[in-house]
């Protein structure tokens, strides 16, 4: 198992970053981790920016406040970046993911910061927009996060993920399909 993963989601209020990181964290328990999850909650309301955050290990988490030096983080909305310091605390060798149709070199050139850590890129909004019909971008940013840092096994994240979303949406296989399918297409796409 992993030593301790610690994630901060960058979005905006609607983009589904709470969601991910309570999904994420659910999918790893099930997986025989220890987890957090957890968003910041403020006055953001849709369209605000928000954080989330998630920690992953094989060992118990003793720590229980916000993620300071995120090894990963997943930016949701691209514009966020130059007006939201989404590097703060970046681990040396940290992981960027982001959600765009942009290469990755092209997202460094736009960011601050030392050239120490990795960029991924994946049109997420798009591969949601095919496969959910909605912009809602955060379960394929969930299938690059797999794919870029290898939190836990794939295939056991897609069934449990899958076996999530079967329950919470028992009578609309399509939005499970749709979740699933983003995922699995994201995990494939992501560059960097």
């Amino acid at each position: 198992m992993p030593q301790l993963t610690e994630i901060r989601w960058h979005s905006r209020g609607g983009q589904g970053a709470k969601t991910a990181a309570i999904l994420l964290a659910e999918a790893a328990s099930a997986a025989g981790m220890y987890v957090q999850g957890f968003p910041e909650y403020g006055p953001e309301r849709m369209g605000a920016p928000m954080l989330a955050f998630n920690r992953i290990s094989g060992e118990p988490i003793s720590v229980h406040s916000h993620v300071e030096e995120p090894g990963v983080v997943m930016v949701l909305d691209p514009s966020l970046i130059g007006k939201v310091d989404v590097l703060e605390g970046l681990l040396e060798g940290g992981i960027v993911i982001i959600n765009t149709g942009m290469a990755p070199e092209e997202m460094r050139a736009k960011m601050q910061g030392s050239n120490s850590y990795r960029v991924c890129t994946v049109d997420a909004s798009k591969i949601a927009v095919d496969t959910i019909g909605r912009d809602i971008p955060n379960t394929p940013m969930m299938g690059a996060l797999m794919k870029v840092a290898g939190i836990m096994d794939y295939a056991e994240f897609v069934k449990i993920i899958r076996e999530q979303l079967e329950h919470k949406f028992r009578s609309r296989p399509e939005i499970v399909q749709g979740n699933v399918k983003a995922i699995e297409r994201a995990y494939q796409e992501v560059r960097g």
